[in-house]
């Protein structure tokens, strides 16, 4: 997602430089453990507040209209006539278990469509009002940037349902007006490719689908003028085989892939073997060793991997945002904007990992087997994925708990009772000293999502045993709500143990750990070592100071100065 569009065509390191960014890895059911099919998707920019939106469905009257708002401004478009009946939708996944994320490449800045009276997100959230299953989804986004324009630029799509996920890709096809000021390119050229069953796939900002059929609908789905416009406006010459949309419409580069691909090829080496040979194509050197679009996983995914793989900095890689000087004296895996910079005239870059400090939501979606379709989850969190925390969402929830609710709080106005300014307030302060005050709120994470997901057994009993889909969702909804609240809940305990502990650079001595603190009823100054008058003055209190490259670095910078004088 990107708020202020950048086109990621331009020259490749501005490009990289200025793009808000997103990332989709993608699980079909027999690549997972469970069965289930997942999505996750991390909504990334420095304007976005992170909240949980919610639509109603329902019954529509005759000659009823939808206004169309722009998702990234909020800018108003047009007014579209409402369909006769809607489906609730909750985050990016209606009632039915369809989801939808994206990640926005940006593609050929001619291709951008002014006229345009549909953007990106609300084909997003218009569609899973009025589409049931992946397939529907794909007619009904190619129906309302046919109908109505394209308002944005390019586009990858997550599209799936309980039984197939699918990769969609558009672009708009520019501007070109009529002797009456119409525009006779309105609409988009696309592709969609249904990803095998037993597969893994992702996309991060950058084309994914190159070469595809031509003769297999069951699998591949594409705009009738996907290869003449190409040829037409001059991207693409040789036979329809040869044709790679991704080439054609967005061109990678270094930026591009460094930047955005980098962040597929970090997941698929979690999950699959063989993925080194691709470690040249992720750090941009070698552009003609183009990852797959998709990739068998050594093992079945747990949805904890997939929760897991969507908090990597690089760890592991010649990429790993821990090990430079960058990351100062605490090992922080985060680079401030902008994402280059110069020095004696050289450009270098700040690495772009899929965990990133500007997201304002992210989530990981089950569409799941055995169970009645309104019973997906949506694994709900806000702010940074690496310290912070999901927590389950039915699909078919009746309300937004308040920690999660639109207007709550906004980018501009802090509400105490916001998990957004909650989240944040403590991953900011966590960054001050990253080695130790992120393995606390880890510990806090893992038992959490640990604990939810092994509780789906019994909720799903307990809700099996309603007589009526109302009492089911009636009880799902309670579930929703009272599980975001006690999260909020526990993360508030949270956020106020590590300002003791951690305040002022010193490390407080404690009876147990953080998990001890936050499960016992005592107060806080009984978890912390004092010493022993009865005054709650803490006692052992340590120093740990900096890493060893810090200190190293710090001593060639200005070592005459500070050396101790024997």
């Amino acid at each position: 997602m990107k708020k202020f569009r950048m086109f990621l065509a331009a020259a490749a390191l501005v490009a990289y430089a200025t793009a808000d960014a997103c990332t989709n890895f993608i699980i079909t059911r027999g690549a997972s453990t469970d069965g289930s099919v997942m999505v996750s998707y991390a909504a990334d920019s420095h304007a976005l507040y992170g909240a949980l939106y919610h639509n109603a469905g329902g019954k529509h009257l005759k000659g009823s209209i939808l206004p169309v708002y722009e998702w990234d401004t909020g800018r108003y478009l047009t007014d579209i006539p409402q369909v006769e009946e809607s489906y609730t939708t909750v985050g990016n996944m209606n009632e039915h278990s369809l989801i939808i994320g994206e990640t926005t490449y940006g593609g050929r800045e001619e291709l951008a469509d002014p006229t345009g009276l549909i953007d990106y997100g609300s084909l997003i959230y218009i569609t899973l009002q009025r589409a049931k299953t992946a397939r529907e989804a794909i007619a009904t986004i190619v129906e309302l940037a046919n109908t109505y324009g394209y308002a944005s630029s390019g586009e990858s799509f997550s599209i799936a349902d309980p039984d197939e996920a699918w990769i969609m890709e558009l672009i708009g096809k520019g501007c070109k007006l009529d002797a009456e000021g119409k525009n006779i390119r309105k609409g988009i050229v696309w592709v969609a490719r249904r990803i095998p069953d037993g597969y893994v796939s992702a996309h991060a900002n950058q084309a994914r689908i190159t070469q595809f059929p031509f003769d297999d609908p069951e699998n591949c789905l594409y705009a009738p003028d996907v290869v003449s416009f190409a040829r037409e406006m001059g991207y693409f010459e040789g036979d329809d085989a040869d044709f790679s949309f991704a080439d054609a419409y967005c061109p990678a580069d270094f930026g591009t892939v460094r930047g955005c691909d980098a962040r597929v090829w970090a997941f698929f080496r979690t999950v699959a073997d063989g993925m080194e040979a691709y470690e040249d194509y992720a750090m941009g050197y070698n552009l003609k060793n183009r990852m797959p679009l998709w990739v068998k996983p050594r093992t079945k995914v747990s949805p904890k991997v997939v929760f897991d793989c969507m908090r990597d900095h690089y760890e592991g890689t010649p990429m790993d945002m821990t090990k430079d000087l960058g990351a100062g004296g605490h090992n922080c895996p985060y680079r401030w904007r902008p994402m280059t910079f110069e020095v004696d005239g050289v450009e270098y870059l700040n690495e772009r990992a899929t965990a990133t400090q500007q997201t304002g939501f992210w989530f990981v979606a089950q569409a799941r087997p055995n169970v009645p379709a309104d019973m997906g989850i949506l694994w709900f969190g806000v702010d940074d994925a690496a310290t912070s925390c999901l927590t389950p969402i039915f699909c078919s929830t009746q309300e937004v708990p308040e920690c999660f609710r639109e207007g709550n709080g906004s980018m501009l106005e802090y509400s105490p009772t916001s998990a957004f300014w909650l989240f944040n307030r403590v991953t900011n302060f966590a960054y001050m000293r990253y080695d130790m005050i992120s393995a606390d709120i880890r510990k806090v994470t893992d038992a959490w999502e640990n604990g939810q997901l092994a509780r789906m057994a019994e909720i799903d009993a307990r809700a099996a045993g309603y007589d009526s889909q109302s009492a089911r969702r009636r009880y799902l909804t309670r579930i929703s709500v009272d599980k975001a609240q006690e999260l909020f809940d526990r993360w508030s305990k949270l956020d106020k143990y590590l300002l003791i502990k951690y305040m002022d650079g010193n490390v407080k001595s404690e009876h147990g750990d953080v998990l001890a603190y936050l499960d016992s009823d005592a107060p806080m100054a009984r978890h912390f070592v004092e010493n022993g008058n009865g005054r709650q003055i803490p006692d052992k209190i340590q120093f740990p100071g900096y890493n060893e490259k810090w200190k190293r670095a710090v001593a060639a910078d200005n070592g005459e100065i500070l050396k101790v004088q024997k």
